[in-house]
């Protein structure tokens, strides 16, 4: 009998230990199973290559990127002086804002080489929230009084999107579609910039031509790009949405990443 109790015992034990083993395995499983995407990627740098190097500096310093900007485009303008050679007549703009493209303008700022998604999301104020690729300031969805932009105010921006005000010449909205704009981003996958937090904007769609389905309340998220070879990155989308009319604004949404101040 006491040989049956000793058999029962190790018979129990081999079982309990099998029992154990298996749910290590399963909880091994789980873990493979859960998505470990993380906003924490280092900024392509391929993405500067595209930056208008006359106007655009572009530095490294450990775990900073700093973009320097003299504000002024690659491409044609009625808001250049009229003797400038890239000058043409309004082609979408019907009246022109006060002041010309030029002057002794300059924007700096200075964002993580490693940007990460915040806690909370940032909503963003009047003046550059954004540098573009053709060293231009990105602004919002609103004007001068914090009121949206609408007709009268859209009336004002050349075919580039742009109007000039206190701050210099700046982007509101994505350019138009006519054969002048051989620069500007126009419903495609090209980039448009880098925002105040560090994360790059790009057009409505993706690489393949097809529109995100997935982007959060900002435009934003998680995706391979033509400059990050491959790796998923987070990054902001211009939202194929009408603001009003024909007018797509470039970015209306809050920032989801920690602002940086464009100096």
């Amino acid at each position: 009998m006491k040989y049956l109790r000793f058999t029962i015992f190790l018979l129990f034990i081999v079982f309990a230990f099998s029992l154990s083993c298996s749910s290590d395995s399963e909880n091994t499983d789980d873990t493979d199973d859960i998505d470990d995407v993380s906003d924490a990627v280092s900024t392509p740098l391929a993405a500067f290559d595209e930056f208008n190097t006359d106007a655009v500096t572009v530095s490294f310093d450990g775990d900073n990127i700093t973009i320097e900007s003299n504000g002024v485009p690659n491409h044609t303008s009625p808001y250049w002086p009229e003797t400038h050679p890239l000058y043409v007549e309004p082609i979408v703009a019907v009246a022109l804002t006060p002041g010309r493209i030029g002057g002794n303008r300059s924007y700096s700022i200075t964002v993580p080489s490693v940007p990460e998604l915040a806690s909370s999301s940032t909503a963003t104020g009047l003046g550059p929230i954004g540098i573009a690729v053709t060293g231009v300031p990105i602004f919002n969805d609103l004007e001068g009084d914090n009121r949206p932009i609408e007709e009268v105010i859209a009336e004002t921006f050349d075919y580039a999107g742009a109007h000039n005000g206190p701050s210099g010449y700046h982007y509101h909205i994505e350019s138009s579609d006519i054969p002048e704009n051989t620069v500007l981003s126009h419903d495609d996958e090209k980039l448009i910039g880098i925002m105040a937090d560090g994360f790059l904007l790009y057009g409505r769609r993706e690489m393949d031509g097809s529109y995100p389905t997935d982007l959060d309340e900002s435009g934003g998220h998680f995706g391979v790009t033509q400059h990050s070879n491959g790796e998923i990155i987070y990054h902001y989308h211009i939202v194929n949405e009408f603001y009003f009319g024909n007018v797509i604004a470039l970015f209306a949404g809050d920032l989801q990443g920690t602002p940086n101040t464009v100096l």
